[in-house]
């Protein structure tokens, strides 16, 4: 590709330049950058319209990268069409677009996997997942990539949506996978619970969950939508978040929690704060809690991964890079 000519990474591209294991790695890199103050975060924004259609926005910057980047999407009943952009940070020349479905699940599913390794406790061998939607396999994947699992237990209120995800999980994994009948019966005795859904009231509890226990909830990005109650958070010796500026704006969890007045946001830890020390679980934690809102940074850092690695290999096609013109008047 010459210098004046961007590249267009296809979805079956990015799959075949990346796996979850790369993923993971490349967020920590990426939030070990945001620690130091060398990547940052656009601020996330959102508008809706007709029956729930949501249209979003979010990037980050690096300039020790050379990069920046933007993700845009339009959520609808019919679908979504994510596309990331990666402009030159230096030029703004238009460096790459890279069809980012597949890269979203992996950032999605990474940041867990990320907050998982650094959290839950080190034997930890179990988890308990509640949603079975798009989201929900890489959420499987990226914990199994950080802990060694024996079980997972999955709990959709659909009995179709449990069955056949639990098939899906059979054939892809080689630990034991048990439907459970309710979110009590899925979560009880779990050391790992991961909530991805679409819930607008909360359905996870603290009389629910055991001592010990490390959650990751990465469903409700919409002040619409609800996925635990305040008492967890009373029990929380840790409290971590992917972005602190989006969970302000965005979480009613926390904002219900911390914006009262009785709790302080100082006690919320930032993602690249906990990875840039390599702080693990306290050994005396009630639970642990880590919230993700996706985050700018998580798409560029994993964004630059595919683009080298496209560039390194050859993959991708090039298309001539936009030229300035003078409209007509």
């Amino acid at each position: 590709m010459t210098v004046s000519s961007s590249l267009w990474i296809t979805e079956t591209e990015v799959v075949s330049l990346l796996n979850l294991s790369d993923a993971i790695a490349a967020l920590e890199r990426g939030l070990r950058l945001e620690a130091r103050g060398q990547m940052a975060n656009m601020a996330k924004t959102h508008a809706t319209w007709g029956s729930g259609h949501t249209l979003h926005a979010l990037g980050a910057t690096s300039a020790s990268a050379g990069f920046v980047g933007t993700k845009t999407w339009a959520h609808t009943e019919g679908g979504a069409t994510p596309l990331l952009i990666l402009f030159d940070s230096e030029t703004g020349a238009l460096k790459a677009v890279i069809e980012a479905f597949a890269l979203g699940q992996m950032r999605t599913g990474g940041i867990s996997g990320v907050a998982t390794r650094w959290l839950a406790a080190a034997d930890a061998d179990e988890l308990a997942i509640v949603g079975t939607g798009k989201q929900a396999l890489l959420q499987v994947a990226a914990v199994a990539a950080v802990r060694p699992l024996k079980r997972v237990r999955v709990y959709s209120p659909t009995a179709t949506h449990r069955t056949q995800f639990a098939d899906r999980l059979r054939t892809a994994f080689p630990f034991a996978v048990v439907e459970a009948q309710s979110v009590r019966a899925a979560v009880e005795g779990s050391p790992i619970i991961t909530l991805v859904t679409r819930a607008t009231q909360p359905f996870l509890t603290a009389t629910m969950v055991s001592k010990g226990v490390h959650i990751n909830a990465v469903g409700a990005i919409l002040p619409s939508r609800v996925e635990f109650a305040q008492d967890i958070f009373p029990r929380c010796g840790r409290v971590v978040v992917d972005s602190l500026e989006s969970v302000q704006e965005l979480s009613r969890e926390f904002r219900d929690y911390y914006g009262t007045g009785t709790a302080n946001w100082d006690q919320v830890i930032p993602l690249c704060a906990l990875v840039a020390a390599q702080q693990t679980r306290p050994p005396d934690s009630d639970l642990t809690l880590f919230k993700a809102m996706g985050m700018g940074v998580s798409d560029l850092a994993v964004g630059i991964e595919i683009y080298e690695r496209a560039m390194r290999q050859g993959v991708g096609r090039s298309f001539a890079r936009p030229q300035r013109a003078t409209p007509r008047i």
